[in-house]
Parts: structure tokens; C-alpha cells; sequence
């Protein structure tokens, strides 16, 4: 029954997830003459639904997530994906969340121009290698694939903008951090222009063995992609490239307004910089990063330990009124994209305040929002729903409600 049960709630997340409508996609043929491709050398792309309404002449771009490769084993299998030539991506993308159209679903955006960039570089779109070895074929330009984008982009009226926002998620919310100040130089000073990442905040902490197993990773990716010269210079100026790709070395610097969206306990970064599977070998932190009610006492002591090291990092992004944080305790990875946690019933919450609403506030200088959420698991909520309360006797944490319970369950 228990198996049946978490089935029910993952078909439903995913019905929920679904909800929006179809893009087509758009390929950006005319890059290939200047060397800005996939991978694979195939032309980028995106999809974009236009403005309508008062928003006709606002923009927000939003670049879609993947991880990276550091090596050419690693970058040849992303070669033969989406993630790595337009050729293998789908033809319609769905739309939903924070690129929804309807005002019920995403209340400051909705009418906006919206735009998917699809992810098909492996290095945040930093790399920048002329040569192509013909027996690879692998292509790093990521930084031309993002300067030839937004060149065709400007050419389709978002040099007209009179708002603009550059987001993204995981990879692609790393995306919108190392390339904000680059997004706002391609505007008339008197746009309003503001960047925001979610889960895109990585940090630079050491593995459950001791070892630094993402700096070491992150500064093979640089090496590879030859990213160093397309990274703030502000940070490679004073540290060596690699530790440039982590945004607790690069955030202080940005001259654009920025929000980070992030959980102290992103999912991702738990199983993968913090329990890589190397540090892991065997395996007893496999139940644990799948569902954190079954992690003991001492992994969730770790796990508080790194939410310290999290929330340290998050120091570098300085505490000026441009900055905006919605950091919460959600064991999840990515929210705005998904309409369940971009804004809806369930959405999370911090100060009684969904991740929508914090956001809409902070570009329009409504408000500011600065929320970090208590550590897990804390502030038992008597108002949530039957389902939390049939699998946990205390709900999770001040700002989760039922989307916490999509990544445990699940």
C-alpha cells in the first residue's frame, strides 16, 4: 500500500507539473556562421512565446538547467542529448510557472515576453574554445551560444525593453549569475534590469570524505571549456578560474540587482557535492539522499552542518537592498519552473510569502525580501493538508508546506 501510495503522489505531481501549454522551438541558424553551437556543432535554441497587453514590451529569459561535463567522456555522452545538440531536443517545450501566461499562475510576468533558452553547452555557458578536435567533435562555445542568443533576441524587440530579467535554474540559475552584468549591458540605462537564480547558488564545500570533490570538478570544467576569460573578471582578477564558477566568489561584484532562490538543503547539492558517489562507496547514504526521514541522526547532523556552510557562502552576496534571497529548508532542487512551487495553494512560503510574490515584490522595488528559513525540521504547521499528515506526525519546516513532501516521497 505504502508503494501504491508514493506512486498516487508522484502521478500527481506530475499532472501538476504539467500544467501550462506548449512552445515551439526556435533554432538560432544563423550562429552557426559565427561558431557559437551546441556541443555537437548544431545551432542553439530556445522557445519563446511573445508579450501581450502591457507587458508587450517587457522580457524575461529564462535558461534552462543540465549540470556540466569536465571531461571529454563526460561532454561526448551530453553530445549525443538534449543537453548537448539541438538535433535531440524536443520540438515543444512546456510552459508553466514562472513562464506561465495567465495571471492566476504567475501574477508580475504572465504578459511579459518569455523566453526558454535550451542548455546544450555543459559549461554554463562560459566556454570559448576555437579548436575542434575532429575525432571528438566537440565544440565549447557556450559564451558565443549566449551572446548569439541574446543578439537574436534583441533583434525580435527585447532591445525595446523597458523591463528585463535574466533567470534560470540549477545550471542555468549559474547561468544567470556569472552573465548578469553581461545581460544588463545589452540595455539602455534606463531599463529596468534584474537577475534572479534558482538552486544555481553552489558552494564550494568539501565531501563527507574530506575531499574537495567539486572544486576539483568545477576547475576541470574551466580548464576544458576554456572559460576563464568569459568569467567575472572582478574574481579572476584575485583567484584562480575554477573557484570563479562558485557564486560565493562572484556575487559580491555584481553591479546588477540579483535574487537568489535557494534551499539550504538543495537536493542536489547534498547528493552530489556533499554525498558524491565516490565519497559514498557503499552506499549508506543512498536511502538517506532519496528520502532525508530515513537519513539517522549523525547524516542529518551532516547535513545541518552544511546548511551552515550554505548560508555562509551566501555571505559573499553582500547585504545591500539589490539583494533578495528566498532561502528555505525544502529538501528540493528548482522551483520556478514548476508551477506547484512557483505560486499555487501549495507553494513554499517564508514570512507567510510564496516564492512568486517575494519575487514580483523585489523587481517592482515593492518591497525587499530578504528570508532565510529556519533549520529543519522546525515550526510544526497544524493547517497542512491530509496527505503530510498520514505520512510524518510533524510537518517539516516554516517554509515547505506540501512541496517538501514531493522530493520525499517521491
Amino acid at each position: 500500500m505504502g508503494q501504491w501510495f508514493n506512486l498516487l503522489v508522484c502521478a500527481l505531481i506530475v499532472l501538476k507539473a504539467q500544467a501550462g501549454f506548449n512552445v515551439s522551438i526556435t533554432y538560432v541558424e544563423n550562429a552557426v556562421a559565427k561558431g557559437a553551437v551546441c556541443l555537437d556543432g548544431s545551432p542553439p535554441a530556445y522557445h519563446f512565446d511573445k508579450g501581450f497587453g502591457a507587458g508587450i514590451n517587457n522580457w524575461l529569459v529564462h535558461i534552462d538547467g543540465g549540470a556540466w561535463c569536465n571531461n571529454v567522456e563526460d561532454c561526448s555522452k551530453r553530445r549525443d542529448s538534449s543537453y548537448g545538440s539541438s538535433k535531440h531536443m524536443v520540438k515543444e517545450a512546456n510552459f508553466t510557472g514562472i513562464l506561465s501566461n495567465e495571471q492566476k499562475f504567475n501574477p508580475d510576468f504572465y504578459d511579459w515576453n518569455r523566453v526558454r533558452v535550451r542548455y546544450c553547452d555543459g559549461a554554463s555557458f562560459t566556454g570559448d574554445v576555437e579548436a575542434v578536435n575532429p575525432e571528438t567533435n566537440l565544440h565549447f562555445r557556450g559564451a558565443r551560444v549566449f551572446e548569439a542568443v541574446m543578439e537574436d533576441l534583441l533583434a525580435k524587440g527585447m532591445k525595446n525593453a523597458q523591463n528585463a530579467i535574466l533567470t534560470g535554474c540549477s545550471a542555468g540559475g549559474l547561468t544567470s549569475i556569472l552573465h548578469c552584468d553581461n545581460f544588463r549591458a545589452l540595455f539602455p540605462v534606463d531599463t529596468r534590469v534584474k537577475c534572479f537564480a534558482d538552486a544555481g547558488y553552489f558552494v564550494n564545500a568539501k565531501d563527507v570524505s574530506g575531499e574537495s570533490h567539486i572544486e576539483e570538478f568545477y576547475k576541470q570544467v574551466v580548464a576544458l571549456h576554456g572559460s576563464a576569460k568569459h568569467l567575472p573578471a572582478s574574481c579572476t582578477s584575485r583567484l584562480s578560474p575554477g573557484l570563479c564558477f562558485f557564486p560565493e566568489n562572484v556575487a559580491g561584484q555584481i553591479k546588477t540587482p540579483l535574487f537568489i532562490i535557494n534551499s539550504a538543503y538543495d537536493s542536489w547539492q547534498i547528493s552530489n557535492i556533499l554525498v558524491p558517489e565516490d565519497a559514498d562507496p557503499k552506499g549508506a547514504w543512498s536511502s538517506c539522499k532519496v528520502d532525508i526521514k530515513t537519513c539517522s541522526s549523525t547524516q542529518l547532523q551532516t547535513m545541518q552542518g552544511f546548511r551552515v556552510q550554505f548560508l555562509n557562502a551566501l555571505a559573499g552576496l553582500g547585504n545591500s537592498s539589490s539583494r533578495g534571497m528566498f532561502v528555505d529548508s525544502c529538501y528540493t532542487h528548482c522551483r520556478t519552473d514548476y508551477q506547484e512551487t512557483w505560486f499555487s495553494a501549495d507553494s513554499p512560503v517564508l514570512d507567510k510569502t510564496p516564492i512568486a510574490k517575494a519575487v514580483g515584490d523585489w523587481y517592482y522595488d515593492r518591497s525587499p525580501f530578504q528570508k532565510i528559513d529556519c533549520p529543519y525540521p522546525c515550526n510544526p504547521l497544524p493547517e497542512i493538508n491530509e496527505i503530510i499528515k498520514q505520512r510524518q506526525t510533524t510537518a517539516p519546516c516554516a517554509g515547505c508546506l506540501l512541496s517538501f513532501s514531493y522530493v520525499i516521497y517521491c
